[in-house]
C-alpha cells in the first residue's frame, strides 16, 4: 500500500473520531470521504470506515433497548474479481446488515473497498462471499449476510417490484419551506385506520458530500389517522436534509411515532444507487413484520 493511500485511512479515521465526539459539529468540508480519492488496485479491508449509529442516536432520543427491529439492505452492482487463472468474474452482491450494528459502513468506503477485489485473484465465489462476510462483519461488528448472484440469478430473484397503497405525490399541494420540520406532522382523526402510503418524493443529502440522495419510502401504520397532505410536507422537508439513508429513517420513524403514536409503525426506504450501491433501511416496531428486498424501478 502507498504512503499516500496510509495517510489517507489514517486522516479518515481521525475525522471519524471527531465527527463521534461532536456530534452537531459540520465537517463535510474536511473530510476527506468527500474529496477525489485514487482507487485502490489490490484487496484492502482497511479501507472500510464504520460509523457509530449511536452518534445520532442521540440526537433523536434513541437510548438503550431500541424502539423497532429491522435491518439496511445494500444491493452492489459493480463487484468483480480475477478467478485463479485471472479471468474477471462478475457478480452482483446483497448485504444485509441488522439495525442493532454498533455500526453502519460510509458508502465511499464500501464503493473502494469493493474495487480494491478487482484485481484480486479468488480460487472460487465461495471465497470472496467468506471474504465480504468476514471484512464487513468486522466492520460493523455485528454478523453480515451476505449473498451473490450472477445477473441473470439477480433478476430472478430479486425482481422490479411496485409498493401497493396509497400514492402521496398525488396530492396538489403548496409547498414553500424545505428544511427539515417535524412539527408539520399531525393527526386527522382519532379513528384507528390501518394505511400503507408511499412517497416518491424523499430527497436528502450526504452528511459527508452533501451529495443528493433520492429515495421512494414507505410507511405502513396503524393507529390514528395520519393528515396525508401533512405527512407528504413533512417528506419533503428532508430536501436539504444532511444525514445518512439510515439515520434519515430511523428519524422519520422516532418522529412519526412521536407525533401521530401509532400502535404498529414500518417504514421503509428505498433509495437510488450512487457509486453502484443502492442503500435501503427498513424499520418496524411489528415483530411479525419481515423485510423483503424490494427492488423499484427507480434502482
Amino acid at each position: 500500500m502507498t504512503v499516500k493511500k496510509l495517510r489517507f485511512i489514517s486522516d479518515v479515521r481521525l475525522k471519524i473520531s471527531h465527527i463521534n465526539s461532536m456530534q452537531n459539529h459540520d465537517t463535510s468540508h474536511d473530510i476527506p470521504l468527500g474529496k477525489q480519492v485514487e482507487y485502490p488496485s489490490s484487496y484492502q479491508p482497511e479501507l472500510l470506515f464504520p460509523v457509530a449509529r449511536q452518534l445520532k442516536r442521540d440526537e433523536i432520543d434513541i437510548q438503550g433497548q431500541l424502539p423497532f427491529h429491522g435491518k439496511d439492505i445494500w444491493n452492489a452492482y459493480e463487484l468483480s474479481w480475477l478467478n485463479s487463472k485471472g479471468k474477471p468474474q462478475v457478480a452482483i452482491a446483497v448485504f444485509e446488515f441488522d439495525c442493532a450494528s454498533t455500526n453502519i459502513i460510509e458508502s465511499k468506503s464500501f464503493k473502494l473497498y469493493l474495487n480494491s477485489l478487482n484485481q484480486t485473484r479468488f480460487t472460487d465465489w465461495s471465497i470472496v462471499e467468506k471474504t465480504l462476510t468476514e471484512d464487513l462483519s468486522k466492520a460493523s461488528e455485528t454478523t453480515v449476510s451476505v449473498k451473490l448472484y450472477e445477473v441473470e440469478a439477480y433478476n430472478e430473484s430479486v425482481p422490479v417490484n411496485e409498493w401497493r397503497g396509497i400514492l402521496l405525490d398525488e396530492q396538489d399541494i403548496e409547498v414553500c419551506d424545505y428544511q427539515y420540520d417535524p412539527d408539520l406532522l399531525k393527526v386527522e382523526s382519532e379513528e384507528e385506520v390501518s394505511e400503507s402510503l408511499y412517497s416518491h418524493l424523499l430527497k436528502s443529502n450526504c452528511l459527508i458530500t452533501s451529495q443528493p440522495d433520492w429515495a421512494s419510502i414507505l410507511i405502513e401504520y396503524k393507529g390514528p389517522k395520519i393528515n396525508h397532505e401533512a405527512l407528504l410536507k413533512y417528506l419533503i422537508s428532508f430536501r436539504n436534509h444532511n444525514e445518512f439513508h439510515e439515520q434519515c429513517v430511523e428519524r422519520v420513524f422516532t418522529d412519526i411515532m412521536r407525533y401521530c403514536e401509532p400502535s404498529e409503525l414500518t417504514v421503509y426506504a428505498r433509495y437510488t444507487r450512487r457509486g453502484g450501491l443502492d442503500i435501503n433501511p427498513w424499520r418496524s416496531n411489528v415483530k411479525s413484520k419481515l423485510c423483503p428486498n424490494q427492488r423499484h424501478a427507480r434502482q
